[in-house]
């Protein structure tokens, strides 16, 4: 590595062990090679000036084998559409229309395996995007500014079928560009939507144009100069980012580390603000450099995190190579993708639907997963899909795992039972990672997700045992599974975590010191009696999200949790969410639902909390204990 200042004349010194340079530190005179994992830290000194502030950077050199050379322009398969501004607008439109027409439809593209990517290489386009089903929009550029689409980029209740409302507007995404919107950028999602590290040069509406219910969503890393208007939404959750203002909020709106939000309010508004982030990490994304090879940009890790991290210039982190990822496409199996894995690479999964007859295991510290366009993995013959070892800061990010016909234990699980490394200065990312069981297949898995290392983040996931889809692959003894997620590490925290309809406990949370900031979910609407649908002797229901007897800290902030007894309305849970009754267990603005009256929940924590009403209005609890 090199280093250089500004300043001519200046001396240079620095450390190699992480410390603060001073000018007794060594001087800088030629080139350093750096063998091993280290932190260089440098000042730059000049009599008669102030010194410089000290810069710092962390080079991992990783000993395992090295991923035999890819392409840095690799071949992405057909379902990856690549844009570049020397292109007409037409010939884009006429692309981006005929891709939205195959995946637009509510009642034919939800369930289809149709998969696709949009990417724009740096520059300015005049187009309007329709983004419909498995669908990801995405800028090549270093930052979001590098891309502008002078138009827009849409989510709407699309279909005569949609009967005005966006509810089931799954499983599409937009990330890392500009937009200009005439009139406003509308994204009317739901779960499994995400929307990142954008610049809205206008306002933002998170509602349908019809004015109809959303089930919505997630926001990270943006900027909205204008107003972000939730206004029909259920439930969303901002993070890190900028807004110029905000309107709206029906059930549970959450905040954190967002300029620009409504002040902490709930339950009326049903606000609920965090000033920073504790923990966070930006998601890793593909850019296309100046010589147009294309590299993954992997963000810094940031403590009590405030705004978006491009606010003030490029995101700090570093890049790598797409020599040192294997690209997994068309034909791949999980033999040659863990063949990958073994040779030390790391993974761009391209849009399409992966069998998987193994396990696929990542072994090797600071691996990074990243799939765009909804690639997904489908556990065959009763495998798990993902096993994580117990090791330093791999990164999974853009991945749906669709459960195989044959029960899996569990489709993700980081660390093995019994995990104690702490891996606080470099956790494990799970971000826009999400679980299906049923819907597209009569799918079946125990849990979806079972994290057992200590301090990992989980950003935006969506576990959902599903309630509708394809006549066959859903019902109570069809696509059965318990729990969605449960956690066993310690430290770990969850920022938007979404779960709905498992048969028993949702969320299990048996490690210490945990946190969750925002948490989205639905009973299971099936429950065909209440003698099925009991979590103990005298006890109606199980608990949404459970927190284990033995835990002694843990806090949470904006929990929602409705029922919807549909196949037997007289189904009652005695609680939604079950914790110790212990000083170090706090619960920050959470609440219940009962849609249109079907059921009933009675209280909202242990034994607090009125009984959820009929009209379809929150039960309300501030404070816990």
């Amino acid at each position: 590595m090199t280093l250089a200042d500004a300043t001519a004349g200046a001396s240079i010194h620095y450390t190699r062990d992480g410390s603060t340079p001073t000018a007794a530190s060594t001087l800088y005179s030629g080139p350093i090679s750096v063998a091993a994992t280290a932190t260089i830290k440098a000042i730059a000194i000049k009599s008669g000036l102030t010194d410089s502030a000290v810069a710092s950077a962390t080079y991992t050199i990783d000993a395992s084998t090295g991923c035999p050379t890819q392409s840095d322009t690799p071949n992405f398969g057909p379902n990856v559409h690549i844009y570049d501004p020397s292109m007409s607008s037409a010939t884009i439109q006429a692309q981006l229309d005929a891709q939205f027409a195959q995946m637009k439809d509510t009642a034919s593209a939800q369930f289809s395996e149709n998969r696709v990517a949009q990417l724009f290489k740096p520059g300015a386009y005049a187009v309007d995007d329709n983004v419909g089903y498995y669908t990801s929009v995405a800028g090549l550029g270093q930052n979001p500014g590098d891309v502008t689409i002078n138009g827009h980029v849409t989510v709407d209740a699309f279909n005569a079928s949609d009967a005005g409302n966006a509810t089931q507007n799954f499983w599409r995404s937009a990330e890392n560009l500009a937009i200009n919107p005439v009139g406003g950028n509308r994204w009317a999602v739901a779960q499994a939507a995400p929307f990142r590290r954008i610049d809205v040069r206008g306002d933002l509406q998170l509602y349908p144009a019809s004015y109809g219910w959303a089930s919505g969503g997630y926001i990270a890393d943006t900027k909205v100069s204008g107003q972000a208007a939730s206004i029909s939404q259920q439930q969303w959750y901002t993070r890190d980012s900028n807004l110029g203002s905000w309107a709206g909020g029906v059930w549970n709106m959450v905040f954190s580390g967002t300029t620009g939000a409504p002040a902490n309010t709930f339950p009326n508004p049903p606000e609920t603000t965090l000033a920073t982030t504790p923990v966070s990490r930006d998601v890793p994304y593909l850019y296309v450099d100046g010589a147009g090879k294309y590299r993954v940009f992997l963000p810094s890790l940031r403590t009590n995190a405030s705004g978006a991290s491009w606010a003030n210039g490029s995101t700090p982190g570093a890049s790598q190579p797409m020599s040192q990822f294997y690209v997994v496409k068309a034909g791949d199996t999980a033999a040659t993708i863990n063949n990958a894995l073994s040779q030390g690479c790391n993974l761009f999964v391209t849009p399409g639907v992966y069998h998987l007859n193994q396990t696929l295991n990542i072994t090797r510290a600071n691996t990074v997963v990243l799939g765009i366009g909804y690639p997904t993995f489908v556990p065959d013959n009763g495998v798990n899909a993902i096993q994580v070892a117990d090791v330093d800061g791999v990164r999974l990010k853009g991945l749906l795992i669709d459960a195989g016909t044959t029960n899996s234990a569990a489709l993700l699980t980081v660390g093995p039972s019994g995990s104690s490394a702490s891996h606080a200065g470099n956790p494990t990312t799970i971000q826009d990672v999400f679980f299906r069981i049923g819907g597209q297949i009569a799918g079946k898995a125990t849990t979806s997700l079972i994290v057992n290392s200590n301090n990992v983040i989980i950003d935006h996931i969506w576990a959902w045992r599903a309630d509708h889809g394809k006549a066959g692959s859903f019902g109570w003894t069809t696509n059965t599974a318990d729990t969605g997620v449960i956690v066993n590490g310690s430290s770990v925290l969850a920022t938007g975590l979404f779960v709905e309809h498992y048969q028993k406990h949702e969320v299990v949370w048996n490690g210490q010191n945990g946190k969750t900031i925002f948490f989205q979910n639905e009973m299971p609407y099936d429950v065909p009696n209440q003698g099925s649908w009991m979590s103990a002797a005298g006890v109606n229901g199980y608990a949404a999200y459970k927190v284990g007897a033995g835990v002694t800290t843990h806090e949470a902030w904006g929990l929602g949790s409705y029922c919807y007894f549909n196949v037997n309305p007289a189904v009652n849970s005695y609680h939604a969410f079950e914790v110790p009754n212990t000083p170090g267990v706090e619960f920050h603005n959470a609440l219940t639902v009962s849609l249109g009256g079907v059921g009933t929940i009675t209280h909202v924590i242990n034994d607090t909390g009125a009984v959820t009403a009929s009209n379809t209005t929150p039960s309300n609890v501030v404070a816990y204990p």
